[in-house]
């Protein structure tokens, strides 16, 4: 009897609150007028009709790092992504291995990715909407929507490289709703898939480390108070795993991307000034979404500037308040701003500047770092809008008519701001519009540029622009390097950059190789060359690129062919894959008489690995027409050589070469002899061939 009065005392509770317009069923968030299946399907199509533009857009800054690269395509490549540090850009290897599955399923087809993207953005967003019913929050769908169609989050959708945010936070969110299931049944069922999927979205991106935290932040919300037994200690391996996640993540930041120098050494109080603009910086531009910027300017943190103490004293002032907020009452009400707080400044932790984070070296802002965080704003915006206009009117007509008026205009916001991600040209242009001092933006510019035929010297430009603002910038040193490299008369000034880079980072290794190859291309520059080359090897013994090219200086010294052979041999067994070792390997081979089976057996190598390219089936068809009595292989795969590249004056007289070696393919040689004069009227050795084969000339 006690349980039945119980019972029914809740349900009279309810409706008195319900008359009292206190929990008033929200229009747009009541089950049984919005279906989940309907408000997904709309979450859905809204996102895909707001990002329609990025689905059209390229690659851009480095997504190609991050879509699977030749050497990781294979199954030994996807053992690779678990197991051996640097293989992919960063360490999350379950993010490199759905890039592996994408591959496998479209290749390089940059839409595929793209729709990946907005997919698992939507989805992130359908999540919210199931979170916020659950916690029983007003304005569940009008939540989703924010999300889903905030240009804020516009950066980690649109940039594929950015599926690490995407991927992750859906993974983060089924996590943080499958744990607050658990925390209604207690079964032992849903703690451990609620801990999967965490996991599963540490190894997709580590800041989602700070979970554990923001359910421990929602529990106090909800009772005011936190039982260890029920919530703190289920979550210890949470934060264990968390921490060691983010330790790890900041050890591969330092090791291996090169998150270290003096951007990073920052002093206590300079580390307190950037986390208070942070997070009022971050906090505006979720409230006021204008002047979105893919590289925000890069600020100076100085402790005898006055003004930048405002942010800290702004942030504590909040934090001052809405703890007296929650402490005067203990509804969950006025908990609410300070849990938000709380969650929103938790999830930003780890890029709020202590600790080191690679991006930071360009700007201590970026939108998608964010991506995750906009939720605890948006969540709270959503409750008070759809409240506001309940007491506003009681018509159901007024709280759609404003929550489909702000969806509208953010959804446009997003679309315009989509069409930035286009191209790269026009993301940086358009990033260079509102940050001109954007000097990594002018670099990546020239290197769009540096790839449009006709464009090189506009590609100069912004290289030299990247320089002029920041000096010791190696990066541009190098790139504009190579650059001048490729113009007439301007080797002097190359090599002169690429000294410039080494100087501003002794240890960038790329620089160091392209001056080898720089050195070796000049009189007398062989030996100096092969000095930068071993240098590189000090530096970094696992450059492969650099053995390959001691290779190519060794073949060019008397009496080096052996040392040229071990480096080639030493570049395949570090990067078996490597085609232009392998190639490079046959040519050296082919040139001594007693390795030409090696040589053909290394261009039958290259040729299983890239069985498209035209330069291996000139090789091989080279070799082969060496040994005796493969005259007929030869000329076979000359032909194929043909059907890859036509209209190639040197293979066609190649191959007659070989076909009049042959009985009875005399006249297929003189057309091969008759296309090659078509393409190169002047060449005389096309010339005497068909003089040859048409009786004009003896055959000698």
């Amino acid at each position: 009897m006690p349980s039945q009065i119980h019972k029914t005392n809740g349900k009279l509770s309810s409706r008195s609150r319900l008359k009292r317009g206190e929990a008033a069923a929200d229009p747009v968030s009541r089950p049984r007028m919005a279906p989940d299946l309907a408000v997904c399907a709309s979450i859905f199509f809204l996102t895909l009709v707001a990002y329609w533009p990025a689905l059209r857009g390229g690659m851009l800054w480095d997504d190609d790092a991050h879509i699977t690269s030749p050497t990781l395509q294979s199954v030994h490549g996807l053992w690779r992504i678990w197991f051996q540090l640097g293989a992919t850009q960063q360490y999350y290897p379950l993010l490199h291995s759905v890039f592996w599955i994408e591959h496998r399923l479209w290749g390089d087809a940059v839409l595929g990715y793209h729709l990946a993207n907005v997919i698992q953005h939507a989805l992130s967003a359908c999540l919210v909407v199931l979170i916020v019913r659950r916690l029983e929050v007003r304005g569940a769908w009008l939540a989703g929507c924010m999300f889903a169609l905030h240009p804020v989050c516009v950066e980690a959708v649109a940039w594929i490289s950015e599926q690490k945010s995407t991927l992750s936070a859906v993974f983060y969110l089924a996590s943080a709703l499958t744990y607050l299931h658990f925390d209604r049944s207690r079964k032992t069922s849903h703690y451990f898939s609620a801990l999967l999927l965490f996991l599963l979205a540490l190894l997709s991106k580590s800041v989602t480390a700070t979970l554990p935290a923001v359910l421990l932040v929602i529990f106090w919300w909800k009772r005011g108070r936190l039982d260890w037994r029920r919530e703190v200690r289920p979550l210890l391996p949470w934060f264990a795993l968390g921490v060691t996640s983010g330790l790890f993540t900041a050890w591969v930041e330092r090791t291996y991307i090169g998150a270290s120098g003096s951007t990073y050494e920052l002093t206590l109080v300079q580390h307190l000034l950037l986390a208070g603009r942070i997070l009022c910086f971050y906090a505006g531009k979720v409230v006021w979404p204008v002047n979105l910027i893919f590289s925000y300017p890069h600020w100076e943190v100085d402790p005898r500037v006055w003004w930048q103490y405002f942010y800290p004293v702004v942030v504590l002032v909040v934090l001052t308040a809405f703890t007296y907020l929650a402490t005067r009452r203990h509804g969950k009400a006025e908990r609410g701003p300070l849990a938000s707080l709380l969650i929103f400044a938790g999830t930003l932790f780890p890029v709020l500047g202590f600790l080191h984070v690679f991006p930071f070296k360009f700007s201590y802002v970026a939108d998608h770092f964010q991506y995750l965080a906009t939720v605890a704003i948006i969540v709270p915006a959503a409750y008070l809008l759809t409240t506001g206009a309940s007491r506003i009117s009681s018509s159901q007509g007024v709280s759609y008519g404003a929550g489909i008026g702000l969806i509208a205009v953010l959804g446009a916001l997003t679309w315009q701001q989509s069409t930035l991600y286009a191209d790269r040209e026009t993301l940086y242009r358009a990033t260079l519009a509102r940050n001109p001092d954007s000097w990594m933006s002018h670099n990546n510019l020239g290197g769009v540029l540096s790839k449009i035929p006709g464009r090189e010297q506009e590609a100069i430009a912004e290289y030299e622009a990247a320089v002029q603002l920041k000096p010791d910038y190696a990066i541009a040193h190098d790139s504009l390097g190579s650059l001048l490299q490729k113009q007439p008369g301007r080797m002097d000034d190359a090599i002169a950059e690429y000294r410039a880079a080494i100087a501003a980072d002794p240890k960038y290794v790329q620089a160091r190789n392209n001056l080898g190859i720089a050195l070796a291309l000049i009189p007398g520059g062989l030996n100096e060359a092969i000095a930068e080359f071993q240098e590189v090897l000090r530096i970094d013994p696992n450059y492969y690129k650099a053995h390959m090219n001691l290779g190519n200086v060794y073949r060019q010294m008397p009496g080096r062919m052996d040392d040229a052979i071990a480096e080639y041999q030493t570049t395949i067994r570090m990067q078996p894959d490597y085609v232009p070792a392998i190639m490079n390997l046959g040519a050296t081979l082919v040139q001594m008489p007693d390795r030409l089976p090696d040589a053909i057996e290394e261009f039958e190598a290259a040729k299983r690995l890239q069985p498209d390219d035209a330069q291996v089936h000139q090789l091989l068809a080279y070799a082969l027409a060496q040994a005796p009595g493969r005259s007929g292989d030869a000329a076979a795969e000359y032909e194929t050589a043909l059907r890859l590249q036509p209209n190639d004056p040197e293979t066609s007289m190649n191959l007659g070469d070989v076909l009049e070696r042959i009985p009875g393919r005399q006249q297929e040689a003189l057309a091969q002899y008759q296309s090659a004069l078509q393409l190169e009227p002047d060449s005389q050795r096309a010339k005497e061939g068909v003089a040859r084969l048409s009786g004009q000339e003896a055959k000698p």
